[in-house]
């Protein structure tokens, strides 16, 4: 069992749930992400994980994205395929949905500006 910094809720520990990436795929940025080494099991929920271990587990991985030099890249890399579960990148699938939302609707706009901008 983990012990999360941030609650006295204690998390179970999973095997890490990480879709394996090829270097060629992923990029230089895979093998420095701080998750890889040995906190993989902060970043996807056990079954049936009850809401406050997973607030506790969620802001425990969010923690550790924080401090990775490769945050940015995983989080594009998350946006991108888009990953449907877990931490990545700082954002939970339920941020990175938002995230995609705010995207769609600012090509949304972008796009009807367009037309406009170049009739004046």
């Amino acid at each position: 069992m983990l012990q999360s910094p941030y609650q006295s809720v204690q998390v179970s520990a999973v095997p890490s749930q990480r879709t394996p990436v090829r270097d060629d795929e992923a990029g230089p940025w895979h093998a420095e992400a701080v998750c890889r080494r040995d906190e993989a099991g902060l970043f996807f929920a056990p079954s049936k994980e009850p809401t406050a271990a997973r607030l506790s587990r969620e802001e425990a991985a969010k923690q550790v994205c924080a401090r990775c030099p490769v945050m940015v890249d995983c989080r594009e890399h998350a946006l991108m395929m888009p990953e449907p579960y877990g931490v990545w990148g700082g954002l939970t699938a339920a941020e990175r949905r938002v995230v995609l939302a705010r995207r769609r609707r600012r090509d949304v706009e972008l796009a009807k500006a367009r037309p406009i901008a170049a009739a004046g």
